[in-house]
């Protein structure tokens, strides 16, 4: 937890947890890429939300052509409000900018654009990072898994929930919009009182700018470019954020054998996206890299990547080959995979013969 607990302190300093062995070679070799650039980030600003702005405008005077003139181009602005969150998730690691002031107030702005509260998003996303791929710590800042063992014995309602949470359309459709829209308006009630106070604020500053978008251009135009977007930028991101943590090969471990330099070189994915797709998404492919060291701002991922010969042994996942997530439903502590309800019947055969000995 030494991670989160530097977040929560808000102590720039604070170094997250390294992997075994020698951790001066390790804090060596990433070092230079923990030195945020002024003028990477600044370009990286201009470059992401002035487009942004232009294709909302652009959207709003498309629909008095056709609306078919508006979902190519809500498809090209969710790509930069992806970017946008990208931008907001490095600020809340404190490695966009050097400067802890900046990415707080930088955070606060793009928290607001992608309707994500800066403070409790920052609180929760600590703990996934301290946490990533520990079987005995699931259920913050992650997409619900259950191992084989725990789905057969659970009630027959709470099979039917995970699989209801689990289908495609709920996941990557309807889940990615209820958790923008509405369960980031509502504060976790352990979350420390400026966390559940940045949810407030952030609602506040929503709602004053949907109100000042709707006086210019009307409640029908606003509903439909800003929740066009959101739903297109939420799919991608929550789909972005499954295989980064559930594809083949994937690490987990219960507490005791746990290794944060085996969960995030192992348990987080490099994604290798073609080069349009990787820009749109600041880099995120290589989250491998940026579990391994948080403070790496996205912008120098790839380099750091190339700079280690052991960060290139990780396997990438292909854009075509991470469509094989659809398949992933549980994870089998035997066998040490994710696997699918078609693995059931041989799980539960299994515990059967067990019993009856």
């Amino acid at each position: 937890m030494q991670y989160a607990q530097s977040l929560m302190k808000d102590d720039p300093q604070s170094a997250e947890p390294l992997p075994r062995g020698n951790p001066a070679a390790w804090k060596e070799v990433v070092a230079p890429y923990t030195k945020p650039a002024v003028w990477r980030a600044v370009w990286q600003i201009v470059n992401t939300l002035v487009p942004y702005a232009v294709l909302w405008y652009l959207m709003y005077l498309s629909l008095a052509v056709s609306y078919w003139l508006v979902i190519p181009l809500a498809v090209l602005a969710a790509g930069f409000l992806v970017r946008t969150f990208i931008i907001f998730h490095d600020c809340g690691h404190g490695s966009f900018f050097k400067s802890r002031t900046a990415n707080h107030v930088l955070g606060a702005i793009t928290g607001v654009l992608t309707f994500t509260p800066f403070y409790h998003w920052r609180w929760e996303h600590a703990i996934h990072h301290a946490c990533a791929g520990d079987l005995d710590r699931r259920g913050t800042g992650d997409v619900w898994t259950l191992t084989v063992q725990e789905y057969l014995e659970a009630s027959r309602w709470r099979r039917f929930a995970y699989r209801l949470a689990r289908n495609p359309v709920i996941l990557f459709v309807l889940a990615p919009l209820f958790l923008f829209l509405v369960m980031q308006r509502i504060p976790n009630l352990k979350a420390p009182s400026r966390e559940r106070y940045s949810v407030y604020w952030t609602n506040l500053a929503i709602g004053t700018i949907a109100a000042g978008l709707i006086w210019v251009f009307g409640l029908k135009a606003y509903l439909i470019i800003q929740l066009t977007i959101l739903t297109a930028a939420a799919s991608a991101g929550v789909w972005l954020f499954y295989v980064q943590h559930q594809f083949e090969g994937v690490y987990w471990e219960r507490g005791q054998g746990w290794d944060y330099a085996m969960a995030a070189l192992k348990g987080s994915s490099f994604y290798k996206l073609p080069k349009v797709l990787q820009w749109f998404s600041g880099n995120i492919g290589f989250h491998h890299i940026h579990h391994l060291s948080p403070r790496i701002p996205n912008y120098y991922l790839q380099k750091c990547h190339e700079a280690e010969p052991l960060f290139q042994t990780v396997k990438p996942v292909t854009l075509l080959a991470s469509f094989k997530a659809f398949t992933f439903r549980l994870w089998d502590e035997q066998r040490g995979r994710l696997v699918g309800y078609s693995q059931l019947r041989a799980a539960r055969a299994q515990r059967n013969q067990s019993s009856d000995r």
